[in-house]
This record gives C-alpha cells, structure tokens and sequence, in this order.
C-alpha cells in the first residue's frame, strides 16, 4: 500500500520538519492575505494597536494614530490570557465588536485572540485574522478548530518551544485544509531576568530556511520595554522578517495591559520612519497601500 508521505518528516539542516510546512511540500514562499494586505511578499507588514481594548474612545484614537504612521493592520486583545486572575482579563465578545467597529472607521483589517474552541465561530466572524497566542501554542483542539476557519491565523511560538514544536503546531493548522497562517517570533523564556523574554532573531532566519510560511516579530513582547521595541523591531527587518506585531496605546501610562512595553503615538512614528530606512538598506520596502504610495 503506498504511504502517505505528509506523514513523514523531512530533514532540512538538522531539523525535522513536517512536510506541509517545509519548502519540499511548497518550494515557493506563501503570502497570506489579510483583508487585502499582503505578509509574506517583498513588503513588509506592520501590525499595530493596544494590546487590550479598553473602551471604544481608547481604541479608535489608537486606531487612527497608527494608521496616520503607516500600519497596516490593526491589533487589539478581547479575551486577554492573563498570569493572575486578578488582572483585566479583557471585554470579551464585546471587546471585539469594538475591534471591527474601529477596523470599519479606519479602513483597517483587524487581529485578535482566540483562546478556546467556543469563541472560534464568533471571532472569525469579526476578524479578519484570528491570533493563536503562545500559551495556546500547544492547544491542540483550538490549532484544529482555527484550521477549519480558512481565515489568516498568526501563530505565536509558545515561551518554552523548539522551532520544529512550533513548525509542528503550525502543521496542526494546515493539517485542516487552511495553508493562511503566519508564524510569529515573539521570544523564549531563558535563565535571563532582564528582559520580559529573550527575543530569538535567530528563528526568523532559520525559519524561512525551513518553511514556506511567512514570519514576524513581536518585538513588544519579546522585550517587554518600551524603549527597547525599535531597536529590536529595526533588527529584525534587517533579519529579514515579513512584519512586525506592535503594541501601541494613545497613552501609555493609562494603559490597563502592558503599557510599560507599548509605544506612543509619537515614539511609533519615529519607529517608522527609521523602520523604512532599514527595509531599503536591506532592499525591501515597508508596505503602504497603493493609495499612500
């Protein structure tokens, strides 16, 4: 009886890697298309907004901040996986109703979180790409039920994973039909104290070696200090990074999650400008739609 060869893996520099997601199943590279916006082409995409929605006002001078300054797409949690109980655990259902009211006023497709199998449904309905976050890396029931979507899906790699685990979890996805996902560098937990994570520009790299998907980084998270973010946004470009995640409130010292790490709408248009600077040195471009070109 002939095999069935997806279920073998395929060694590509060392690595075992499952052959969906390998360059030998797709040789060339895949651009998922998210509400008309391109990541995996020459361009490079920028994702940006609160980590949390807050309150409409919040969000929709966010919103029109970061798409003045050149995002692409907008960014905002509803449904927030939080260390502690205690914390704003976010608005939930309303919270992304908010999200797709804000994308509509700004012209801006929108990502959030999913973080279990009952929400799928009513946030793919909302989205226009659904958000595996690290610690759901390893869901595996929430991978299969996102995979069913066919929407984008931005698979976070999970704190403590191996980059063939996250190439496994990947597969889980495209295991269901859906090829749209796009792999999101956003740092390690290591023995190093100093910084929120240990953000791994070695996996963007060692990645497009490995696979066909397209690949960011979310330099927010992966420091978890503000001043840190363009630095390290900067160098992943320069590593050759597909977009970037960034998290960026109106005001930051307000924020209700995370705003010791996000930007300011004046720090982010900085960010920017010197954003553009690196693509072209490294001959890329940063993505504006051709209506801002």
């Amino acid at each position: 009886m002939e095999s069935d060869h997806y279920n073998d893996p395929v060694v590509i520099g060392g690595c075992s890697v499952p052959v969906r997601v390998s360059r030998k199943s797709k040789p060339g590279l895949t651009t998922v298309n998210v509400g008309g916006i391109p990541i995996g082409s020459e361009t490079v995409a920028i994702i940006a907004g609160p980590c949390a929605v807050e309150n409409p006002h919040q969000l929709l001078e966010t919103a029109k901040y970061v798409k003045e300054y050149g995002a692409v797409i907008l960014r905002g949690g509803a449904f927030k996986p939080r260390s502690s109980p205690y914390n704003f655990q976010g608005l939930g259902e309303e919270g992304v109703r908010m999200l797709r009211e804000a994308g509509k006023a700004t012209g801006l497709p929108i990502v959030t979180e999913v973080m279990d199998t009952r929400q799928v449904a009513f946030v793919a309905e909302n989205a226009d790409m659904l958000q595996v976050g690290s610690r759901n890396m390893h869901n595996y029931p929430l991978l299969k039920e996102v995979g069913l979507t066919r929407k984008p899906i931005l698979l976070k790699r999970g704190m403590m994973a191996t980059l063939e685990e996250f190439l496994l979890a990947a597969e889980y996805i495209l295991n269901q039909g859906n090829e749209q996902v796009v792999l999101c560098e956003r740092g390690i937990r290591t023995f190093e104290p100093t910084t929120r994570n240990t953000l791994d520009l070695s996996a963007v790299p060692m990645l497009k070696h490995l696979t066909h998907l397209p690949v960011i980084v979310d330099p927010s998270h992966g420091t978890g200090h503000r001043w840190m973010v363009p630095t390290m946004a900067k160098a992943a470009v320069a590593a050759g990074a597909d977009g970037l995640i960034i998290e960026v409130h109106y005001r930051p010292e307000e924020a209700l999650c995370d705003g010791y790490q996000s930007l300011s709408p004046d720090e982010f248009s900085l960010l920017m400008a010197g954003l553009r600077k690196v693509a072209n040195a490294v001959g890329r471009q940063i993505y504006q739609p051709p209506e801002h070109v």
